[in-house]
């Protein structure tokens, strides 16, 4: 993003505080940032749908609420996380060489009252943004001071409670916030989820903006029993409820304890930004996706389990300075992280009791990242910023099959482009283009033999590159209208997924993803602001194969529409609704899925200073669609021993309301 300033007045449209994407804030059409005055006024069923907030991102459940969501964009299906980098305060989210899934993002552990702003990028060229950033990457900031202390009481259908108390304080020149959050819910599952909820914060802050440091605690534990997907042949037969499930033993626990720092530093010449991070993370899932396929006696069900450590540091310096007359600046920056993971296991289980060991590891993996780009403001209508990174790693895995037990240095360049022109009445337009990456699963980069079937295997690219380039403009033409639009494309040199549920990774061919994005931000009057992003997205193999060239669960059409009251009198509110479009199940297209379109209200009347009631309605219209939609082969009792294709899906919930009632002291 550019610091410099630009020449010749700007017109910039102030939208009601929600988003901070004016004209000459951003290196392209698809950056912006969404703050603290939208996230509060939008209900969110679960809070990974904080990322919903990032215009194109899908974001839905297949398998409980305690685990990580599933999200799509840009023409993916970005699994639990995969190609699309999270962090939260400078700390990165996504989980590599994970029990379950690579780039695993959980964000279960947020307190959505919390968070300040979510700062978005899209595509791979920004020379600060690495591994899993292919299809964009969010950046959420917490915030260092509360306007009021608050207390929340949250109850729904389903025996959903929720309990918030959160404050700052001022204290030793500096403020104290402090949150803790408990939750339950059961869901409308016929087997409960029992999903409990502990997370508590204690952040202190001190300093000016220009001159801030903040040092941030964060606890989380979850537990839950799963409402995981089912095949629809059950469902039609009659044989199965469509909120039901066919294991009722299914579920998980898990924590997460971090401690970071951040600062930064700010001078008229220069600006100094630093973090650093410890984490400790568990997790034990157990999932039965295919039933009696692989053993038509005790079940398919597995138990994935491990316990990591994660370090890592992020620094970067910035010069301000000129190129002749012309405004400069020069950007260089150090990213390290190191994981360390023991247990990394899959088991064969029976309702949670483990019948053998599939495979066992001790995994070390560490990355160091370092970046640069360079600013240039040549005239008053054109500026450049170029960039590259280059990202070295080390894979080192200890397996109980010894053969599978190796270490593997890898290494890759990333240039990165961007070209702003104007602007000229209100409108920017941007040229964009780069080169990304996304790392696989250290256990696949050393294997020789899968791990159930015990057959040879080969290694799989350590890290993956992606090419992408993007056309786009953003304009503030209209009064109180603020749009932008992006042309892009995408290669990825691999589709390599890691598959926690086998414990191998599967090679896929090579793909190529375009599309086109269209996002409006409107004021209607001080009180009414409207929303309305648009996407189309085209997802192909690369590689012709007899199997077909569609990239199953590659999102293809993604709308939202939204209309947020502030403050009409003791009134506010908000109304979302979201279309997510169909998208093919197998390589062929000849299984899809369904579109879905669900909508969501908040109602919020305050009552004095003090208090606020508000009514939260969920799938506002009552529609049966399903969350998410996979086509594979599973087996039920008295089937035959090599199963049957079928789609198997996680239903949406059904209208529920959760009511809050809120207090400021």
């Amino acid at each position: 993003m550019l610091d410099l300033p630009i020449e010749g007045p700007v017109a910039t449209v102030q939208v009601q505080a929600h988003y901070d994407n004016s004209v000459g804030t951003s290196d392209a059409a698809s950056q912006g940032v969404v703050t603290a005055a939208l996230i509060a006024n939008r209900p969110a069923l679960r809070p990974g749908e904080l990322l919903e907030f990032v215009p194109g991102v899908i974001v839905t459940q297949h398998s409980g609420d305690g685990k990580a969501n599933q999200y799509f964009l840009r023409g993916f299906n970005l699994d639990h996380g995969t190609d699309f980098a999270t962090y939260v305060d400078g700390m990165p989210i996504n989980m590599r060489t994970h029990a379950h899934g690579q780039g695993y993002t959980d964000l279960n552990f947020l307190i959505p009252e919390l968070v300040d702003r979510i700062s978005y990028k899209k595509g791979a060229y920004y020379a600060d943004e690495g591994d899993f950033a292919s299809a964009g990457a969010a950046r959420m900031a917490l915030a260092n001071k509360l306007k009021d202390g608050t207390a929340t009481l949250t109850a729904g259908e389903g025996q959903y409670l929720r309990g918030l108390v959160a404050n700052s304080t001022p204290l030793a020149g500096g403020n104290l916030l402090y949150a803790l959050e408990l939750a339950h819910n059961n869901g409308p599952w016929q087997v409960p989820e029992s999903f409990r909820k502990q997370a508590g914060v204690l952040r202190y802050s001190a300093g000016p903006k220009d001159d801030q440091y903040s040092v941030t605690a964060m606890a989380y534990k979850g537990a839950w029993y799963a409402s995981s997907q089912i095949p629809q042949r059950a469902v039609d037969s009659g044989d199965l409820d469509p909120y039901g499930t066919l294991d009722p033993t299914d579920g998980g626990v898990t924590s997460r304890y971090s401690l970071s720092f951040g600062m930064n530093k700010h001078s008229a010449d220069s600006q100094f930004q630093a973090s650093a991070y410890a984490v400790r993370s568990a997790l034990t899932l157990y999932n039965n996706f295919t039933y009696f396929l692989d053993d038509p006696v005790n079940g398919d069900q597995s138990r994935q389990t491990e316990r990591r450590k994660m370090l890592g540091f992020d620094v970067s310096q910035t010069w301000f300075g000129k190129l002749g007359e012309r405004d400069m600046s020069n950007r260089i920056g150090l990213q390290v992280r190191h994981d360390g993971i023991a247990p990394l296991a899959l088991y064969s289980t029976v309702r949670q009791q483990i019948l053998r060991t599939i495979t066992e590891s001790a995994v070390k993996e560490g990355s160091a990242g370092l970046w640069l780009d360079n600013t240039v403001q040549w005239t008053p209508w054109l500026r450049t910023v170029a960039g590259a990174r280059y990202d070295s790693y080390r894979f080192d895995v200890a397996s109980d099959i010894a053969e599978n037990s190796g270490k593997v240095n890898a290494h890759i360049a990333s240039p990165k482009l961007a070209v702003v022109l104007g602007p000229w009445k209100q409108t920017e337009f941007f040229l964009n283009a780069g080169s990304g990456f996304h790392s696989n699963d250290a256990r696949g980069t050393t294997v020789h033999l899968t791990p159930k079937e015990r057959e040879p295997a080969e290694p799989v690219t350590p890290l993956v590159r992606t090419r992408g380039s993007e056309v786009g403009l953003r304009t503030e033409l209209v009064p109180g209208l603020q749009s932008s639009l992006a042309l892009w494309r995408l290669r990825s040199a691999s589709e390599l997924v890691f598959s926690g549920d086998a414990g191998d990774t599967s090679a896929s061919r090579g793909s190529k993803r375009s599309g086109v994005e269209l996002n409006n931000h409107y004021i209607a009057s001080n009180w009414l602001l409207f929303d309305l992003d648009l996407a189309y997205s085209r997802a192909r193999y690369t590689e012709r194969d007899e199997a077909g060239d569609y990239i199953p669960g590659a999102v293809g059409k993604v709308a939202s529409f939204g209309a947020t009251i502030t403050e009409l009198g003791p009134w506010s509110g908000a109304f979302q609704m979201r279309y997510f479009g169909p998208r093919p199940l197998i390589e062929d297209n000849s299984k899809r899925s369904a579109s879905s379109a669900i909508a969501y209200l908040r109602t919020s009347y305050r009552i004095g200073r003090r208090w606020q009631l508000s009514l939260d309605v969920f799938n506002l219209f009552g529609r049966k669609i399903n969350d998410i939609d996979y086509y594979y082969d599973s087996r039920l009792p008295g089937e035959p021993a090599e199963g049957v294709g079928d789609i198997h899906y996680h239903p949406a919930e059904p209208r529920s309301y959760r009511l809050t009632l809120r207090t400021t002291f």
